[in-house]
């Protein structure tokens, strides 16, 4: 049953591929397409006018150009997204008389105005075939605001009340964390990039592995280690947390300063974070692995095993260009409602990716 069910999604598939294909390749379908596009090409233009005048503008307001200047440069501007209207328009025109002379269709080699899989005046942005915005868009003149990727990886632990981190029931090496997550990052002040606020949200997935053959049962009110019956090739818990970070960032950075825009540049410089996080408890999963009378057996047990429903904590970390040490410490307790109280504590690199 199951191979019959994959065969007919592959024939559908293959039949769906084609009737695309053949509405991207007929004639009237990219005459109508190229007229919608050029209907937008005026509305587009006039955005990135809007744009160009208000970074000028901006620019006057900070001082750093006259209101003669100011005038010139909306005039150029103006001039210039006129021009690319008439331009772009005229592409088009020649493209949709090209086409309607031809009735099976026609297909050029002439780069960006290809017609097979056609796009006009080089921009990104792909819409069945034909490239609307992009590139042409101007500069924002002051961009406070990034956004970027962290991924983090480490060794994970407990800080038990009343016993040394020596004496830990987890394995070092064994017992890790990582997290995914998306941050944004924004300039705190106007005319310095010193301090910058990182914010976002996380998955943080908190792993523990007992030592000494141990495993954790969830009586309820309870979570206790217990020597497990057989002999255990793994026991891991796993902790996934949903959390939002917030960082303050410090660090120097480099002023990049263009006509008209201007970056500030952090990638070759130390930076320091440091914040928090809260959030809450998404899931708990123990996994087992052992052998009964030489076979193997695999358990997943999804319990709550008292895990703390909110979670929080302290963060902070210490980079260089896109790594960083990192270093995490909830103030939460990992179970709640127990008598000895442990919190969960994790080192490792963390990768913020822009």
């Amino acid at each position: 049953m199951q191979n019959i069910t994959k065969y007919i999604v592959l024939i559908l598939i293959a039949f769906s591929t084609q009737f695309i294909q053949a509405q991207e390749n007929s004639s009237s379908f990219r005459i109508n397409t190229l007229k919608e596009l050029k209907e937008k090409i005026s509305t587009e233009e006039r955005d990135y006018l809007k744009s160009e005048v208000e970074n000028i503008m901006l620019r006057f307001k900070n001082g750093e150009i006259t209101e003669e200047k100011a005038d010139l440069l909306k005039k150029e501007a103006a001039k210039k997204r006129a021009l690319n209207i008439e331009n772009r328009t005229a592409i088009i025109n020649n493209k949709i008389a090209l086409l309607e002379r031809n009735e099976d269709g026609y297909y050029d080699n002439d780069g960006e105005t290809s017609i097979a899989g056609f796009s006009i005046g080089g921009n990104s942005g792909t819409v069945i075939g034909v490239k609307t915005k992009g590139n042409n868009k101007p500069r924002r003149y002051d961009r406070r605001t990034y956004s970027e990727l962290v991924i983090a990886v480490g060794f994970n632990n407990a800080i038990i009340e009343g016993e040394k981190i020596d004496d830990s029931p987890y394995k070092f090496g064994g017992s890790r964390f990582f997290e995914l997550g998306w941050a944004w990052k924004t300039r705190v002040f106007k005319n310095t990039n010193f301090m910058r606020l990182k914010y976002g949200f996380s998955l943080q997935f908190n792993g523990l592995k007992p030592t000494d053959n141990k495993y954790f049962v969830d009586y309820g009110d309870e979570t206790s280690l217990e020597v497990f019956p057989y002999d255990l090739k793994k026991s891991k818990l796993t902790i996934t947390n949903l959390v939002v970070p917030i960082h303050f960032e410090f660090g120097p950075s480099n002023k990049n300063v263009k006509d008209n825009y201007f970056r500030y540049d952090t990638y070759n410089q130390f930076k320091f974070g440091i914040g928090g996080y809260a959030g809450f408890n998404i899931g708990t999963r123990q996994k087992l692995k052992y052998s009964v009378d030489g076979d193997k057996v695999k358990d997943k047990l999804k319990q709550g095993y008292n895990a703390s429903n909110l979670v929080y904590g302290l963060s902070s970390y210490v980079a260089f260009r896109n790594v960083a040490v990192y270093a995490k410490y909830d103030l939460s307790p990992i179970f709640k409602d127990q008598v000895i109280k442990q919190n969960n504590v994790s080192l490792g690199v963390r990768f913020d990716m822009d």
